[in-house]
């Protein structure tokens, strides 16, 4: 295919910044004029896909809207209409099939999602430093002032954690984050095999370009679901947008718990469980590639940290077949060398919030303090996406052959639910069970989003979206 147009395309949408500070504002549209103006004025400022050549900005901006939003800007109704039915719908209509009931259920959310009639776009800023994350954030209120375009609702906050002075990938379970997102045709980024898709020979391809950006060829050679006009969609994503408390405290108690039971009981079965859990050691070796250990070379090589398959280990005796990241992305676990998974692939981006605990804070309140991660999922289509690996492989196991085992780590467990350790003879490598899961994570909210491209910003700034 030819090159993208990355000058039009979000940056967001085409890269990781990889900066370690980002404030998430969260707007209300109060009259369409001057919203549609306060988008005009951002076009100049929307960070795109262009490549830095002169090293990153001190700063980044995206933006993208709710359904919601864009009925406040007053998209024809042909236009809204087209829009795929999840996205209309919203986070919180689509509960039931999300699994968000019980504590993720919108009632323990967040004031912010509560209501979801609120929220109208996602305005979003990455920074290299605290001083340019406060300097972005008044430039923007005082063009949010000028205009009269917006109110912000809230802020959210989120920091990369530091740990002895030093940036690391670690999110609050303390476990290195970050590896895995797929490559896609056009997208040019620093690619590693076991990124894309598993080719028949064992190497790695992109993906098609159609299941990141709307308006090219799927992996079924289809053009997405997407809204009319087609140049209103084109270049553009849909983002699923996803607060998740970590009970910090939940989760050590539970590992000090079963890890007395397992193997030695010791503090390097504690690490293995932990290992077991999650399918990688907390120093992101992968645990199929290296079970018995941590494996700095693997885990700091990019041509061996995401590079493995899991089928030579269908009895999941290496990884467990329930561990969180082989059910997220279960690459060649189902057969068909991989061919099955290949369209419910997601790109995803987001950093932690709240306080770092380390491992030697026995603060009462770990799970009380709010500290998590913001989760962002890109996909050309929310439901065939995100909300099928949601559903099918977070809150439910049956492609796993296992019943209605739900993910350990990510699933909303229910009272009396286990997770099963496959293993084998070898005394250190032992069979496990460990019931009575609690839940690790809770939802505190979110909402779907449109990220448009920057032709489409013009459109809507301009009001001229014309869906004939």
């Amino acid at each position: 295919m030819s090159k993208l147009n990355a000058t039009d395309i979000q940056g967001f949408v085409l890269r990781g910044y990889n900066m370690p500070y980002a404030r998430y504002g969260f707007l209300h549209f109060e009259n369409s004029a001057r919203a549609r103006d306060l988008i005009r004025r951002l076009l100049g400022i929307v960070t795109t896909g262009r490549s830095w050549d002169q090293g990153k900005p001190q700063s980044t901006v995206n933006v993208a809207f709710t359904y919601r939003g864009l009925v406040k800007l007053e998209l024809p109704i042909a236009t809204l209409i087209s829009f795929p039915v999840e996205f209309q719908q919203g986070m919180k209509a689509r509960g039931g099939i999300l699994g968000d009931t019980g504590l993720n259920s919108h009632e323990h959310w967040d004031e912010l999602w509560r209501n979801e009639t609120q929220v109208h776009a996602w305005l979003a800023i990455n920074a290299l430093t605290t001083d340019a994350l406060e300097a972005r954030t008044g430039q923007l209120q005082e063009l949010m002032q000028e205009t009269g375009g917006a109110r912000v609702l809230s802020y959210q906050d989120a920091a990369a954690i530091v740990e002895d002075g030093k940036v690391t990938l670690k999110e609050h379970f303390g476990f290195t984050d970050g590896f895995g997102n797929p490559d896609y045709l056009g997208v040019c980024r620093s690619t590693q095999p076991g990124q894309g898709k598993l080719m028949p020979d064992g190497s790695w391809a992109p993906l098609a370009t159609g299941e990141l950006l709307l308006g090219y060829a799927d992996e079924a050679g289809e053009l997405p679901v997407a809204p009319v006009p087609h140049i209103l969609a084109s270049n553009g994503t849909f983002m699923v947008y996803r607060k998740l408390h970590q009970n910090v405290g939940t989760f050590r108690r539970f590992l000090d718990t079963w890890a007395a039971r397992y193997g030695a009981g010791d503090n390097f079965a504690r690490e293995k469980l932990a290992s077991k859990f999650i399918g990688r050691w907390r120093d992101g070796t992968p645990v199929e590639s290296s079970p018995d250990k941590p494996d700095p070379a693997i885990a700091q090589d990019p041509n061996l940290s995401t590079n493995f398959t899991y089928g030579e280990d269908t009895a999941g005796t290496r990884c467990p077949i329930g561990a969180h990241i082989r059910r997220v992305h279960p690459r060649d676990a189902f057969g068909f060398k991989g061919r099955l998974i290949n369209r419910r692939r997601i790109t995803r981006r987001g950093l932690p919030y709240g306080p770092f605990a380390s491992e030697s804070d026995a603060s009462p309140d770990l799970d009380t303090v709010e500290r998590g991660v913001i989760f962002m999922a890109l996909n050309a289509s929310i439901s065939r996406q995100f909300e099928f690996v949601q559903q099918q492989w977070v809150n439910y196991g049956n492609d796993a052959h296992l019943g209605n085992e739900k993910d350990l780590l990510m699933g909303n467990h229910a009272a009396g639910e286990k997770y099963v350790i496959q293993g084998d003879t070898n005394p250190a490598n032992p069979p496990f069970v460990c019931a009575h899961l609690p839940n690790f994570v809770e939802l505190r909210g979110g909402e779907y989003f449109f990220l448009p491209s920057i032709t489409a910003l013009g459109m809507m700034a301009m009001n001229l979206v014309d869906p004939r």
